[in-house]
């Protein structure tokens, strides 16, 4: 055993370690590059193609990002969760294939092109049309090149030269064909349905386009007068449901109780029957109402209400909600709304 220069023992070399080739320290910073730099020179991903040649094979379909603007980190998780895939595969003996691919088209290029022109004093009105689209297809060129590196950087393997972007001719004309060939087997059809459009874009806005303003509504609470002479079944028979009962519901979207054809409750929720004794004023509860409430919601819905003394006639189960029928808000007022019934 070796000593060091002061007679000291060297306590280290009477441990066994290991020897490896493989550094103390990652050093990911330098050796990251290192390794994208050997993958790429030995093209990893077409070696393993060739490897497996023959084997079954594996496509991962991709949905593509958008071409606009630098990767975020929504971006890298999901592309990293693929390549753990492909490569998972690569290593199970599957022939993998994976194109990577780009969005090219949408309102945000064209923005981003039209934000262009207005700070260069120009109208898109007044561009050709075929300029317009010009300009936009070498905008999401420069982009797919740019995150197509970024891509490459987060050592994501793939057939890089050879993505497919939607902006290609051959891929708008197979989406034409492919269109064609459904309404040829009689799958599509003409409906009605509502859509966000864009007044200054003059075209339709998908809902990840769509950005809404902050509005500030006011919840209410409605009262559903039960019919009690309809039933659904023998258990609100069995209870004898007074005439002037009702249910007290809460909702942030007043503008929805017109289309209300239901009422929701829960199983797990206790609800009761509370009288009406006292009222503060001249308020819309009148002494000797009843109305259904939730037991754990019935001071709040009091107070506001202005109730100032009421009392617990009895517990309503859930069974005896599910047969109850009630009348709309609007019943005799508007022509039309009839009895609620449930779903």
């Amino acid at each position: 055993m070796d000593k060091k220069a002061n007679g000291e023992i060297n306590w280290a070399e009477t441990i066994l370690l290991p020897n490896t080739e493989f550094p103390m320290r990652a050093n990911l910073p330098n050796a990251e590059p290192s390794f994208l730099n050997d993958w790429n020179d030995i093209d990893i991903y077409a070696k393993n193609r060739e490897i497996n040649k023959g084997n079954k094979t594996f496509t991962l379909h991709d949905g593509p990002p958008y071409a606009n603007g630098n990767l975020h980190i929504g971006h890298a998780l999901n592309k990293i969760l693929k390549d753990l895939i492909v490569r998972s595969k690569f290593m199970m003996n599957y022939n993998v294939s994976y194109i990577p691919g780009w969005d090219c088209h949408g309102l945000p290029i064209e923005w981003k092109v039209e934000e262009k022109y207005r700070n260069k004093g120009l109208d898109k009105d007044t561009i050709p049309i075929n300029d317009f689209r010009d300009e936009c297809r070498d905008f999401a060129d420069h982009w797919i090149d740019i995150q197509k590196d970024e891509f490459k950087r987060l050592g994501v393997i793939g057939d890089w030269d050879n993505p497919y972007t939607t902006m290609k001719f051959k891929s708008e004309a197979l989406i034409a064909k492919e269109l064609l060939r459904i309404g040829m087997q009689g799958a599509l059809y003409m409906g009605s349905k509502p859509v966000m459009w864009s007044v200054i874009e003059k075209t339709a806005l998908a809902e990840a386009e769509v950005e809404y303003l902050d509005y500030t509504s006011d919840a209410i609470w409605v009262k559903f007068d039960i019919d009690s002479k309809k039933s659904l079944g023998s258990d609100t028979q069995n209870h004898k449901i007074p005439e002037n009962t009702s249910i007290v519901i809460w909702t942030t979207t007043p503008w929805t109780i017109p289309g209300n054809r239901a009422i929701c409750f829960s199983s797990n929720i206790s609800y009761s029957q509370y009288e009406v004794q006292s009222t503060d004023g001249d308020v819309w509860a009148k002494q000797g109402d009843n109305y259904i409430i939730a037991d754990s919601l019935v001071d709040e819905v009091m107070g506001i209400s202005k109730v100032t003394e009421y009392k617990k006639i009895t517990e309503i189960s859930s069974d005896i909600l599910k047969e109850l029928i009630c009348k709309h808000p609007f019943h005799n007022l508007l022509k039309g709304f009839n009895l609620m019934s449930h779903y």
